[in-house]
């Protein structure tokens, strides 16, 4: 969580970046009321980067279109600057294409602006503790459009049928509670299988497990 949090804190300190000063300052303040610590602003991706590099925020909600700026060139310096701060899209965007750049350049999700503050505040949540979340139905065409750009093989080396199947459910985004109901399992016994396929992929979160599932083809379907 963010370099700033006081100890023992439990609220999720979050930035808001967006070029259309009415739109930033209504997600700021409904987020801010929802219980989160709107820690910064940012209208444009230089700005972004710097004042996210300043306060160390838990998760950035990110636009893509600033202006003349690039949001996914924001996100690129900001993950890469600090590996502890997710970035999730908030984009009026649904193209596979953006969702793609968006992801393959760091962002732990993707939301579409048409998503109502109860979808928000869940993604930036979920977010902030680790998931990778995606509006419905975007998880599905990216996981889809990168099969068919890299033709990759179903399945991961090393994994046992029931990991697969786990990493399947994560890479759609589900959460460890969701996939436990899902595949009527603990949680306890979901969480011990995502620990497992990190160890045996050698990745560190359910972000990273995301984009190998992207990258290998290992869509939520089996083959």
């Amino acid at each position: 969580m963010g370099a700033d949090r006081a100890e023992g804190s439990t609220v999720t300190r979050v930035m808001v970046v967006d070029d259309h000063p009415m739109w930033r300052e209504s997600v700021a303040r409904d987020l801010a009321a929802r219980g989160y610590e709107v820690v910064g602003t940012a209208a444009d991706a230089s700005a972004a980067v710097r004042i996210a590099a300043a306060v160390r925020p838990d998760v950035v909600v990110m636009d893509l279109q600033l202006g003349t700026t690039s949001g996914v060139a924001a996100t690129r310096e900001i993950v890469a600057a600090a590996p502890d701060t997710r970035v999730l899209v908030l984009s009026a965007s649904a193209e596979q294409a953006d969702v793609l750049d968006a992801v393959k350049n760091g962002a732990s999700g993707y939301l579409v602006k048409s998503a109502s503050l109860a979808e928000l505040d869940d993604a930036v949540r979920r977010t902030a503790d680790g998931d990778a979340v995606f509006s419905a139905g975007l998880a599905g065409l990216l996981l889809g459009e990168y099969r068919r750009l890299q033709d990759a093989p179903d399945g991961a080396p090393g994994l046992t049928e029931r990991e697969t199947e786990v990493l399947r459910l994560v890479s759609r985004g589900l959460s460890a509670r969701q996939i436990a109901t899902r595949l009527t399992l603990s949680h306890r016994t979901v969480e011990n299988h995502v620990q497992n396929t990190l160890r045996k992929l050698q990745l560190h979160n359910r972000v990273e497990l995301t984009r190998y599932a992207i990258e290998h083809g290992i869509t939520d379907d089996p083959a």
